[in-house]
């Protein structure tokens, strides 16, 4: 038969591997923006080919010049809060995106500000 004071340290070393498991996972799930680059900042306008208005930040594919651009926009809270709401960012509108494009991504960019009827809504 096992030692108490053995089976309690086992546990404690096994709980504290599962909170560290834990703790890890937010962290690796959210991205930085360092994959951005920007000293090239992009502009775009088109209109809106998809539309994902749902946390943890909306995302837009936009037909601009011929190409079609994935942007990454901000959490729906701050775009409601700032009047970019998903009335104004729907599938078929035209907007403008202002922006950094992607390290990593050709067809890739996060945008720091939308254009909508006129209104420019920051997103950062």
């Amino acid at each position: 038969m096992p030692h108490p004071l053995h089976a309690m340290r086992r546990a404690i070393v096994a709980s504290a591997t599962v909170a560290a498991a834990l703790l890890a996972v937010p962290a690796s799930a959210h991205h930085g923006w360092s994959t951005y680059d920007d000293s090239k900042p992009v502009t775009l306008t088109g209109k809106l080919v998809e539309v994902r208005y749902e946390n943890p930040h909306a995302t837009v594919r936009i037909e601009s010049g011929g190409k079609r651009w994935v942007a990454i926009l901000a959490p729906i809270s701050r775009m409601q809060a700032r009047g970019a709401t998903a009335e104004k960012v729907a599938v078929g509108r035209e907007v403008t995106l202002v922006g950094y494009p992607s390290k990593e991504h050709a067809d890739e960019m996060r945008a720091e500000r939308i254009v909508l009827d006129g209104q420019t809504v920051e997103l950062r």
